[in-house]
């Protein structure tokens, strides 16, 4: 028997479309065609295994105990996902009667992965091919179903996905752990959980809302001389030249080269003002701009937030109803933007349907050149899947929703865009040197749109006029300055975070790297996380309520900062996880070894285990901690005066008198936790007078004696 296994059932349904009939339905399966050639296919539901958890290995790990770490296995084990659990049974009882397996999992690291892992649960025998399946229309699946490929070509792929999942299993059990039970002895309560992608994308968005934070604005002078040409008459026309700072005034410049002195914009002001120059530089030209390539998932996903203002999740969601439900575009997630050569001769095919879906490209489309072909057809840069681009499936528009349409749309324009002509950019910059001083005045204007005219441009609404162009002057042609500009501006922090500007920042995060020598060896596409994950990392920090929405701004809550400001530098910082990421794409050409990589980060684990967690606050433990919680109070102001408040407000409300001596309750102590869950003690007065109960009761019960104002704990021996 040969059996087809899919990804999805989305997809099992579209290979049994395209294979020859009649199709008999089954439990969990579908059989295709007559007789001896009779084919079945069936599929997985995303995961149908996921690692053990740490209790499966030695029932000591079960609890959480510093004592108990590292939780590292000796030997891996996989565990039956429990709501997938019959579609798991299923495939185990079609993979023994199989005589040839085809394995048709995502053309991604995942997709293989995810069914390689349940050949190997079921110890399969039997010869494995390969398809690969970007495009679910009929045509596009029996294209690929007619060229498979022997599975072990992509072996290192799998061991690349298998590196990952075990990698990250190790970092997040073993970190999660440790830092959470730390935190809970010094007083806080909940789960802190740490990732090798999660925390350092939470430490950028900390980072950027420390840096807006902590910005002071400061003035600085921008010097503009206002010139003609010396034969024409005064009230001629004139161009606007910028001042050129130089290192006779690297005392009054900042870092970007901006003057902060106005004195001094003042007096190189007054030396150029009716003083006569020469033009020192004149370079005019016409420069080509090629169209931009179709879109990866990142890609999408930036350009959806920008225009529509979409959450990363909500665009990977209707790209995938787009791939699954209507067939209307190839594989969303992929993070190439490049297509096989072969997709060139269904151009014309592609944009028929595109102007059929949506009518208001169909101008756009009547006007591309379909023998035009642009930079984007490239076999050397088409690994597992190829670009998003449409297929020349007709769906009526009535029946996608405004979301779908926005990002078809926006698909369809840049897969149009490659068959337009390049946009040419007028540019021209005059340098001219008056007295001492040089300025520079520059001219940039669309001479011809080209594929320009298929941008979605958000800017057209401002209604700036556009600038006039510079006057063709030579080199050595003699200038006049008629008069200057002197205009004071404030320096301006970054922005917060959006979905759009986070998920590039994730997508190119070379510029975030601190090491100078990782950044140059890191590639522009090296990232955090992979185009399939960024979404869910983004919405994980979300939910965990380390992020936080304000508008459209992404910012990170208290207890995101509070995480990232307690951990090992090491650990917040990108660094570490796009060596991860480079190490990763070398194991999958071949070129890295899994079990050293796998090593290395356990010796890694082991140091920051090594490394107890410095406490926040008052080291001396004579602070005043919340009688609730036991967190650090801070001194408020209130209507009746000043008072003690919790500072984990408002999720604790917890409050004191400010107090001339120590208060008895024991919250003047450093904070001790519960032998029993690790939540800290807290001093209370008993009809049998002081004792010490768990701050985390009615779900915690443990009690202590009091010991003449501390908790009377047995000694380690």
């Amino acid at each position: 028997m040969r059996l087809y296994i899919a990804e999805k059932p989305s997809l099992g349904r579209a290979i049994a479309d395209a294979l020859p009939g009649p199709v008999e339905k089954g439990p969990g399966w579908l059989r295709c065609g007559n007789g001896e050639d009779r084919v079945t296919v069936s599929w997985c539901i995303g995961h149908l295994l996921e690692p053990a958890e740490p209790g499966s290995y030695d029932p000591r790990w079960q609890a959480w105990r510093l004592d108990e770490l590292p939780v590292f296995p000796q030997q891996w084990q996989l565990s039956p996902r429990e709501s997938v659990g019959q579609q798991l049974k299923v495939l185990g009882a079609l993979i023994r009667k199989a005589t040839t397996i085809v394995h048709a999992g995502d053309p991604d690291r995942e997709g293989q992965l995810l069914v390689d892992e349940v050949l190997r649960y079921f110890g399969a025998q039997c010869p494995v091919e390969r398809v690969l399946i970007n495009d679910l229309t009929p045509k596009a699946v029996a294209r690929a179903l007619a060229s498979p490929r022997d599975n072990r070509e992509f072996r290192r792929l799998s061991h690349s996905a298998l590196a990952r999942q075990r990698a990250d299993w190790l970092y997040g059990i073993n970190l999660t752990r440790f830092y959470t039970l730390s935190w809970q002895q010094q007083g806080e309560s909940g789960v802190y959980s740490v990732g090798r992608v999660q925390t350092p994308v939470l430490g950028l968005v900390v980072q950027r809302d420390k840096t807006i934070a902590e910005f002071e604005p400061k003035p600085f002078y921008r010097l503009q001389a206002l010139v003609r040409h010396l034969d024409t008459e005064p009230g001629s026309p004139i161009f606007a030249a910028r001042w050129l700072p130089d290192e006779r005034y690297r005392d009054h410049l900042d870092e970007e080269d901006r003057l902060l002195d106005e004195g001094i914009a003042r007096t190189i002001a007054s030396e150029v003002e009716g003083r006569p120059g020469r033009i020192t530089e004149s370079r005019f030209r016409d420069r080509k701009e090629s169209p931009p390539l179709p879109l990866s998932l990142s890609a999408l996903q930036i350009e959806a937030g920008k225009q529509f203002r979409m959450g990363a999740k909500a665009v990977l969601d209707t790209a995938q109803a787009l791939y699954e439900r209507h067939q209307l575009i190839t594989y969303p997630r992929s993070d190439c933007r490049y297509l096989p050569e072969e997709h060139f001769s269904q151009g014309p095919a592609v944009m028929q349907a595109i102007g059929r879906v949506q009518p208001n490209l169909a101008d756009a489309v009547s006007g591309a050149e379909a023998s035009r072909r642009s930079a984007a057809w490239n076999d050397a840069k088409v690994d597992a899947h190829h670009a998003i681009i449409p297929t020349a499936r007709v769906v009526q528009a009535s029946r996608l929703t405004d979301a779908e349409q926005n990002v078809y749309n926006l698909i369809a324009r840049y897969y149009l865009m490659q068959f337009y002509p390049a946009a040419v950019h007028r540019e021209g910059r005059l340098t001219l040197a008056i007295g001492d001083h040089r300025f520079r005045a520059t001219e940039t204007a669309v001479a011809e749109p080209g594929w320009k005219t298929l941008e979605l441009r958000q800017q057209e609404a401002r209604g700036e006029s556009p600038k006039a162009p510079l006057p063709r002057l030579q080199e050595d042609d003699p200038v006049i300055c008629d008069s200057t500009d002197i205009k004071q501006r404030m320096t301006q922090p970054p922005q917060h975070f959006t979905d759009a500007t986070l998920l590039s920042a994730m997508t190119h995060i070379a510029r975030f790297v601190s090491d100078a020598e990782l950044r140059k060896t890191l590639r522009d596409t090296d990232g955090l996380g992979t185009e399939a994950t960024r979404a869910a990392i983004i919405e994980t920090l979300f939910k965990r309520d380390y992020l936080h929405r304000d508008k459209r701004h992404i910012k990170a809550t208290e207890k995101g900062h509070s995480l990232i400001t307690a951990l090992p530098e090491a650990i917040t910082q990108p660094d570490m996880t796009a060596t991860w990421e480079a190490t990763l794409d070398q194991i999958r050409q071949g070129e890295g070894d899994p079990r050293q990589f796998l090593e290395q980060l356990k010796q890694q684990i082991q140091q920051y285990l090594n490394t107890p967690l410095a406490p926040e606050g008052d080291q001396t433990g004579t602070a005043v901690h919340c009688p609730k919680c036991r967190a650090p109070m801070r001194i408020r102001e209130g209507k009746f005066g000043r008072f003690h408040a919790c500072s984990r407000f408002p999720r604790c409300r917890g409050t004191r008198p400010i107090e001339d001596s120590q208060p008895q309750d024991g919250t003047g102590e450093r904070p001790i936790p519960c032998p029993h869950c690790f939540s800290p003690l807290v001093r209370r007065k008993g009809p049998k007078g002081w004792f010490w109960g768990c701050s985390n009761y009615p779900a915690c019960r443990q009690t202590v004696s009091d010991d003449n104002g501390k908790p009377a704990l047995p000694q380690p021996s």
